[in-house]
């Protein structure tokens, strides 16, 4: 991973890493204004096959656009996205159904509010059929949809329900299998386990982490909490403003932050003795 921020640390390959892992994604000076707002402001960075990025910072830092525009849903004014070193951003290519569906193949987005994605009126294997029939037509895809549910903990019974039946955890778990169904390059998972209990949150994390051993998909998680990103990233992003101030493998960041935005992030994290007004005014002087 790297950035061309100021003050940035270079991401190292930790001991015991493999040395060459293909590259699976990379964000090339993205920029994304809305009026006199600068939302994404030269924003580099690289993604291994098979490895964990974070991207952290507080609301209106930028992160989420920078997710929506990876993934697509929005247009960076400047800058490239590629994938597989293919160029997601290149004007005129995506108009194509098959184009826009291969696009769409590459890189699948998990939200934080997984019933707001999935249709109410239609059964989980409905929801993963159809998914299915979309991007492969003409297969039979039963078979496919038992491994899917079976990937994510589920069984035939939850196949059945509605998502008004589930769980938070379980609608969940239906939206990442649902994901996966198009066998993405990048999974962007946007503050994908912020709404959960804490105990549902490491079961979520744990599942990921199996995934993506056995897969080898790259993961890309967009999120506030520290915590998270030290559980399940191998390096981390931080933005403030649209700018990336720091970047680096996620140990070594956390430990021993260099710009003052992160050691403000980790700060503020409350535990013995924290004294949210010390915290108050060290936001207001940076």
């Amino acid at each position: 991973m790297r950035s061309t921020a100021t003050g940035s640390t270079p991401a190292t390959r930790p001991e015991g890493e493999p040395s060459m892992r293909k590259t699976v994604l990379e964000v090339l000076g993205l920029h994304r204004s809305y009026g006199s707002v600068r939302a994404v402001d030269d924003v580099t960075f690289t993604l291994a096959e098979g490895r964990s990025l974070g991207i952290v910072g507080e609301s209106g830092s930028g992160k989420t656009t920078t997710a929506r525009i990876i993934v697509g849903l929005e247009s960076a004014d400047s800058g490239r996205v590629l994938v597989h070193r293919r160029d997601r951003t290149e004007r005129g290519r995506g108009r194509g159904r098959a184009r826009r569906l291969a696009r769409a193949r590459e890189v699948q987005m998990v939200f934080q509010d997984p019933y707001l994605s999935l249709d109410p009126r239609m059964p989980v294997g409905t929801v993963l059929r159809e998914t299915l029939r979309l991007h492969f037509p003409g297969t039979d895809h039963e078979r496919r949809i038992t491994e899917l549910l079976d990937q994510v903990g589920l069984g035939s019974r939850e196949a059945a329900a509605l998502p008004r039946q589930l769980s938070g955890g379980q609608r969940q778990r239906v939206a990442i299998a649902r994901a996966l169904a198009v066998e993405p390059a990048v999974l962007v998972l946007d503050e994908a386990v912020a709404a959960l209990d804490v105990s549902v949150q490491a079961q979520i994390l744990n599942l990921l982490s199996d995934i993506r051993t056995e897969t080898g998909i790259g993961y890309l998680f967009i999120t506030h909490d520290l915590g998270v990103v030290r559980c399940v990233t191998d390096e981390v992003v931080v933005m403030r403003q649209g700018k990336i101030v720091e970047s680096g493998p996620t140990a070594e960041v956390l430990a021993r932050p260099r710009h003052p935005y992160t050691r403000l992030l980790l700060d503020s994290v409350p535990r013995p003795g924290w004294d949210p007004r010390s915290i108050a005014a060290a936001r207001r002087a940076l």
